[in-house]
């Protein structure tokens, strides 16, 4: 049987990155991920402007020219107009895919794949998800939770496992913010819970120096040094609930897709908000500290599996080919 082809396609920045391989991977079988640059003068106009983005590409392995695959799937508005490209230029064979609001019409694209508050209005080529695409699945974290059984065993049951961020463009992570977690943390450690705490590599020095400081000497607490392999996705596969800082859609959305009850700590940063706001209010995931009390187990929500079903049978529908 012929395999579905995909091009995973963003200008490079890590998130967007996630969510587009995430998408490609669960709805083809074969799939490249590409970072698309242009040349200057080019690379300084605004998105709007770029009317041949694929002659004014960079010259590099990963510029976008034919064969071109079954499926495109791009991030961020800056992908866009590579996206309208490829479809002109394939005649429509390839099935286009755009993840994020692209701040034009929806009829660029065979598919647009939006967050719930975004401006963006749902409709026949616009799928709304309350929950970011990503990349991780649940054989990746069944490998994961074997391979940090050993570390994270000691800790105990149950276990709570703590996601860390850090600053955005928009918003810092004040060391009273870190203070506040701490705090927050250590109740739920007085409730008789093991914490497994991973900062990201953006986590300010500051803020992961309260968090030592608030648990140290405790066996039951394990906070990773930012050294060595990354605990994160054993964590999100063997805990038993879950505190995701509010700065990452990703990381609260990969978390919310493993089924664990969900607490956000709110950094109270604009969009971020609106986006916990909406998680709240389907009860997917709740805020950490809040008075309703610990969360609910509930069934998994992932984003990903959903839309990529919806791809799947556009690509059946385009090619022929049974995903």
């Amino acid at each position: 049987m012929r395999k579905i082809t995909a091009w995973a396609v963003t200008t490079g920045e890590t998130g967007m990155r996630t969510q587009a391989r995430g998408l490609a991977r669960a709805a083809a079988d074969l799939v490249e991920e590409r970072t698309v640059k242009l040349a200057a003068p080019w690379r300084w106009l605004p998105p709007g402007l770029l009317r041949r983005p694929l002659a004014w590409q960079a010259h590099g392995p990963d510029r976008l020219a034919p064969p071109w695959p079954d499926l495109l799937v791009t991030c961020g508005r800056r992908s866009a107009p590579f996206s309208v490209a490829v479809r002109r230029a394939s005649d429509g064979r390839t099935l286009t895919v755009h993840i994020q609001d692209p701040m034009r019409p929806a009829g660029d694209f065979d598919l647009v794949v939006a967050l719930a508050h975004d401006a963006i209005r749902a409709g026949p080529r616009v799928l709304k998800t309350i929950t970011a695409m990503h990349d991780v699945t649940a054989a990746d974290l069944a490998i994961a939770a074997q391979q940090w059984k050993e570390r994270l065993a000691p800790l105990g049951r149950p276990l709570v496992g703590a996601m860390i961020g850090g600053p955005t463009r928009r918003s810092a992570f004040a060391t009273a913010d870190a203070h506040a977690l701490a705090e927050s943390l250590a109740v739920i450690r007085q409730e008789g819970f093991g914490l497994a705490i991973t900062p990201s590599r953006r986590t300010p020095r500051a803020v992961r120096a309260i968090l030592e400081a608030a648990f140290a000497g405790d066996d039951r607490v394990f906070i990773w040094n930012v050294e060595g392999a990354n605990p994160y996705r054993g964590i999100l596969a063997s805990a038993d609930r879950l505190v995701v800082t509010g700065d990452s859609v990703s990381m609260v959305s990969e978390a919310i897709a493993t089924g664990a009850p969900v607490e956000v700590f709110d950094l109270g940063q604009g969009r971020h908000r609106v986006f916990l706001d909406t998680l709240v209010e389907r009860g997917v995931a709740s805020r950490l500290g809040q008075p309703a009390g610990r969360p609910r187990a509930r069934p998994g929500y992932d984003a990903t599996l959903e839309v990529s079903a919806v791809v799947r049978r556009l690509l059946q529908a385009r090619t022929g080919v049974l995903g």
